[in-house]
């Protein structure tokens, strides 16, 4: 089943339904429940072949396999099921094959996949979104400032882009950005989250930066909750991992269950370690930490002139592949007393940064609308 989130509603219609094909009536009661469950409204053909129109036009078709061999003949096209009658009939598999089914599902048993399936369809769910995690290897190195920074870099561009603050301590990330002011939800609000969360509805629901209406931010209120169950947090991310675009959260030193999870659905993290000695032996250990939680971690200097260790140096005895070198921003102190985002300034060596990592990490997709304002 779906969380809600209060205050939303899943759109609902048969432009995003699936087409279920079948006159078996147990089999069909069950579709539409699992339907209704998914917040979605179903096209119901009883004979076959369904209208071509709608056969070609639907997110999803659920075939059941009374009528595979009818449905044969229709267009080859993705999202095409078999429902399997019965578990002992071989011959199930050669009708897949002439319908074109992508699976064949029996049910009871794969009732959870097909009801991620079915609300996937009618999310319109495409690739997933790239998630980034950014963690510090000390205190004080950086890193919230460096996932704002992507998250900027990637709305101004219009990306679709969600920032996430993994950190309960922090103060809030969205203080950052310049919108503790802006309305919608925070972590409290969703920290009872299970199961599936429905992507749309998260994106609705949360805060929306005036300056880049592209990004969103997940952030801490200034209540006293201190962490998130482990659960909301895998619920919430795969959530705006389904949107696609970008997803940056905001990770912790200090791995709590909550942030060991951000890090196991991250696809990379940046890990941010000044160009000292103390802070490469705590960023080692840091580094321990995520690495059995994720194969791509990388590093990123902060340079301490004229003094510093050099970047390549700190890499290699962290044994991490370097992400970059970021050197200091004149005037981002004054910039964040001030409510203007860190990488709002394109041409600053934050925005740089981020950019260039931003080309070698991302897809050339083409980006949705909501650039600066």
């Amino acid at each position: 089943m779906s969380t809600p989130i209060a205050g939303h509603t899943a759109a609902q219609g048969p432009e995003t339904g699936p087409l279920v094909v079948t006159e078996d009536e147990a089999l069909a009661e069950h579709l539409l429940r699992l339907c209704a469950a998914a917040g979605t409204e179903p096209r119901l053909i009883r004979g076959a072949p369904p209208p071509r129109g709608l056969w070609e036009g639907s997110s999803l078709v659920l075939v059941g396999d009374d009528q595979a061999e009818r449905c044969a003949a229709m267009p080859r096209r993705t999202g095409v099921l078999l429902l399997g009658l019965d578990l002992d009939d071989a011959g199930v598999w050669v009708r897949a094959v002439q319908l074109g089914a992508e699976h064949v599902l029996f049910l009871p048993d794969a009732e959870a996949w097909l009801l991620d399936r079915i609300a996937d369809a009618a999310e319109g769910v495409g690739t997933p979104a790239l998630t980034v995690a950014v963690l510090g290897g000390r205190g004080g190195a950086g890193a919230s400032t460096l996932a704002c920074a992507l998250a900027v870099t990637a709305a101004r561009t219009g990306r679709r882009t969600i920032l996430v603050d993994g950190d309960p301590l922090g103060g809030g990330i969205d203080i950052l950005l310049g919108g503790e002011t802006a309305g919608g939800l925070r972590w409290p609000d969703l920290a009872a989250a299970r199961g599936r969360v429905s992507g749309a509805e998260l994106a609705k629901a949360l805060p929306v930066l005036k300056r880049l209406t592209a990004l969103s931010c997940l952030s801490w209120d200034r209540g006293d909750m201190l962490a998130v169950p482990p659960e909301a947090m895998r619920s919430v991310l795969a959530a705006a991992r389904r949107r696609g675009g970008l997803v940056v959260v905001d990770v912790p030193r200090h791995l709590d269950p909550a942030a060991g999870q951000a890090l196991e659905q991250a696809d990379t993290a940046l890990l941010v370690v000044p160009g000292e000695l103390r802070a490469v032996a705590a960023a080692d250990r840091v580094a321990a930490c995520a690495r059995m939680r994720l194969d791509d971690l990388r590093v990123v200097v902060r340079p301490l002139r004229p003094f510093g260790l050099p970047a390549h140096r700190i890499a290699r005895g962290l044994r991490l592949k370097l992400a970059g070198v970021l050197e200091g921003e004149p005037g981002l102190a004054a910039d964040v007393e001030q409510g203007v985002p860190p990488g709002i300034r394109e041409n600053g060596p934050l925005a740089r940064f981020c950019q260039t990592f931003l080309d070698e990490v991302l897809p050339p997709v083409p980006a949705v609308g909501g650039g600066v304002y």
